[in-house]
């Protein structure tokens, strides 16, 4: 893990920035703030963009904390008991602006269409329908690890986490593929397109919401992504789970999503695989303020159980995609400048 403590005039710095930016745009939805925000992310301290360039660069660790950012408990208000309720407001628009900023030194922030509305900054915190349920709204399950949105082929370079609220310390599980010892046999199977991974439930044709219609071009689009997502649950194509380098694979696996698909010698390299993930998991729990990147292609996530109390004190956290290369996405969204995904 790369660790990094802002300090206090570094605080300052940030401080003034998202100040007048938040008085400025309001939001980071705005659509005029995602144009200019790298320019803005270039005025952060010279020491944060030097670490945060040296994470995406070097890939010498798949996990990026920073930590140092102030966040006060009592002026946050309650953690919100439905996604739907929570708009962006004074109590978490600093934080929101801070937390953008920094996540353009990665790349571009993304959203999707069939998640949270489309919006670019989601909201993470337990909700009592979803309690035993394999989303991170659920809390009384463990949220078995996986790789983000790891069926689609547009899926996120970097996961960003900030925290707000905390107070059970609840852990954020990760392992990095790097840590996970293979057998050469099972290894090279792993690199083979032979594997499935069906859609998560956020894609799946009854969740194509978020984005208002009435556009044809947004119809189009929500059509396309239909009819993506269904062809891949009738027929997902073979995927390989480990790519890249040999000596420094990259991954995408998301064994909930790829039960009772496999069979014979993928099932065994799978479970080779899941042991030896699970052998390498470990976890870090975030401290309000603190700011977490997991490099989608080497770390797997998921989250540990805990006992929500749903009154308003649950723990919460904000969520960004990040896309180093948004033009590979431009024919699932509406404009060069769009950063929605259908």
């Amino acid at each position: 893990m790369r660790a990094v403590t802002m300090t206090d005039d570094d605080v300052k710095a940030v401080h003034a920035l998202v100040t007048e930016l938040s008085d400025r745009f309001g939001t980071v939805e705005s659509a005029e703030f995602q144009r200019e925000s790298r320019t803005y992310a270039d005025e952060l301290p010279r020491s944060l963009r030097l670490a945060v360039n040296d994470f995406r660069l070097a890939e010498e660790s798949g996990l990026f904390v920073l930590s140092g950012l102030p966040v006060r408990d009592e002026e946050l208000g309650p953690t919100p008991s439905q996604w739907k309720d929570k708009r962006t407001s004074p109590s978490t628009s600093a934080h929101d602006f801070a937390f953008f900023l920094v996540a353009c030194l990665l790349g571009e922030p993304i959203a999707w269409a069939t998640q949270q509305d489309g919006r670019i900054m989601h909201d993470i915190f337990p909700m009592a329908e979803h309690a035993h349920e394999q989303i991170g709204w659920g809390s009384g399950e463990l949220l078995a690890w996986h790789t983000e949105d790891a069926y689609h082929p547009m899926r996120t370079d970097y996961l960003g986490l900030m925290c707000l609220r905390n107070p059970d310390g609840v852990e954020t599980t990760v392992a990095d593929i790097a840590d996970a010892e293979l057998d050469e046999p099972t290894k090279a199977m792993l690199f083979e397109e032979r594997f499935l991974i069906l859609p998560d439930d956020s894609h799946r044709s009854a969740n194509q919401v978020g984005v208002a219609g009435g556009d044809p071009r947004v119809e189009r689009l929500r059509q396309r992504s239909r009819e993506r997502v269904d062809s891949a649950l009738a027929a997902p194509r073979p995927v390989a789970v480990l790519f890249g380098s040999p000596d420094a694979p990259y991954v995408r696996v998301d064994p909930f999503y790829m039960r009772d698909l496999h069979d014979g010698p993928e099932q065994a390299a799978l479970d080779k695989l899941g042991a030896a993930v699970d052998a390498a998991m470990t976890g870090v729990a975030l401290r309000p303020g603190d700011i977490c990147f997991i490099d989608n292609y080497r770390m797997v996530h998921g989250r540990k159980p805990f006992r929500a109390r749903f009154d308003g004190t649950d723990r919460w956290l904000r969520r960004l995609n990040i896309a180093r290369d948004l033009r590979k996405s431009r024919a699932l969204r509406l404009s060069a400048a769009s950063r929605v995904i259908f």
